[in-house]
């Protein structure tokens, strides 16, 4: 039965989803929130998006939205509601604060017309969850936040210049946002600890986890390998995705300063590149690529020999990266330079599909590199376990049944306080 033709709570509902991420952004929360909206468009909402301009993963204004103030498009049988927001190049907390006040200040000037059933938001963005929580109240219908990440602590985490100051405001904005949420839904269970301790009754929580949002990679590698001029017998370790404080990128050149043998590719973008490239001048083994595009982002991916995933040591239980959910349906091992207590080293460790090590060790990451050079029956074998966990896991289609489940208990629980 196609989406459209299902019965079910959801058909005929006026849903409003804010999320400062959006399609046309190919990584990070845009691609969930955008599936979440057409899907639930597709199955006979009426859905609507309050979102921010395309900017995400390079923290630039995409040139076709340069000048738009407002706009409205139609997308996937979504009405997307575009606000102009400041756009940070570097992140400091005070350039932090200004992004998240000049979201929240558009968004509450100028939310989309019209009263909706329900109120979803996507939340890292501290803005768009207050933003939500504000709406929700003043039409008096149930709040749903999706915590895809913890800005409080990744403020205190990822090494932002001033986070320790920002991270108790970003604390209290999440706090405001999520305690008179219907229920909050979770991508992890290491977000459980912090969200309770923002005053949420556990029994409000509910693990909705992320799906891999790309398709397999269809291409042959070895001409894969040939297009992107990496040569047989070399390494090739690749990172995709955003270029951030928090991911600690410099491990991955400081490795290659120790094995000029192996390449490293850094794929994406982000407010580091540039501090990236200075520090690997001179270094002939580190290579830079634009992101790929969505119909060979995962040929890519599958090209590379090892796929890395890093984050600071101090990056404990604000974040799971969605890349992983990419890495994965790619075929290839992982090799995960995080903290071994965290929610990412939780992540690959269920996967069976990667190896971790120590997170800001260059040695630890080469020696893991190495080992699977050296046996490649071995990590065809790791990466195989990838795709498996996708499938029992992580596929789309449990993905969004999840959601549905969710927004359909929200739904239940509203008719009921209703009755009452």
């Amino acid at each position: 039965m196609s989406d459209a033709a299902r019965p079910g709570p959801i058909r005929g509902r006026r849903l409003l989803l804010v999320s400062t991420n959006y399609a046309p952004e190919l990584t990070g929360i845009g691609p969930y929130a955008t599936q979440l909206a057409e899907h639930w468009a597709a199955s006979g909402a009426r859905v609507r998006a309050l979102t921010g301009m395309p900017h995400y993963p390079s923290w630039r204004l995409e040139e076709s939205y340069r000048g738009v103030w407002r706009t409205v498009e139609i997308r996937g049988g979504v009405g997307v509601h575009r606000r102009r927001h400041y756009v940070p190049p570097r992140q400091t907390a005070l350039k932090r604060a200004a992004f998240e006040a000049s979201i929240l200040a558009t968004g509450l000037i100028a939310p989309p017309p019209g009263r909706p059933d329900v109120v979803i938001s996507q939340m890292p963005s501290l803005a768009g969850g207050v933003i939500g929580a504000r709406l929700a109240r003043h039409h008096r219908v149930p709040y749903l936040p999706v915590v895809q990440d913890l800005m409080g602590a990744a403020a205190a985490q990822s090494g932002i210049r001033g986070g320790g100051r920002a991270a108790a405001v970003a604390a209290a904005a999440e706090r405001y946002a999520l305690r008179g949420a219907a229920l909050v839904g979770v991508i992890h269970e290491s977000f459980v600890p912090g969200v309770r301790a923002l005053g949420v009754d556990p029994g409000r929580i509910r693990l909705v986890p992320n799906w891999t949002h790309v398709q397999g990679p269809t291409a042959d590698r070895a001409a894969t390998r040939t297009r992107l001029g990496w040569p047989e017998g070399v390494p090739v370790v690749l990172h995709s995705g955003n270029m951030g404080l928090k991911q600690g990128l410099e491990v991955l050149v400081e490795a290659a300063r120790l094995a000029p043998a192996v390449r490293v590719v850094l794929m994406g973008d982000g407010n580091q590149r540039d501090a990236l490239r200075a520090r690997a001048e001179g270094l002939a083994n580190v290579e830079f690529l634009e992101p790929a595009g969505a119909e060979e982002f995962t040929d890519v991916l599958a090209a590379a020999d090892v796929l890395a995933v890093t984050q600071r040591a101090s990056v404990l239980d604000m974040s799971v990266p969605s890349k992983l959910t990419s890495y994965f349906i790619s075929g290839r091992p992982v090799v995960a330079s995080v903290a071994d207590e965290g929610g990412t080293a939780d992540e690959v460790r269920r996967s069976g599909a990667g190896v971790l090590v120590a997170p800001e060790d260059p040695a630890a990451l080469l020696e893991a590199v190495r080992k699977f050079a050296a046996d490649p029956a071995a990590a065809d074998a790791l990466g195989a376990e990838g795709p498996r966990y996708v499938a029992r896991h992580l596929s789309q289609e449990a993905g969004l049944a999840r959601f549905d489940d969710l927004l359909a208990e929200v739904l239940r629980d509203g008719q009921d306080s209703g009755r009452r």
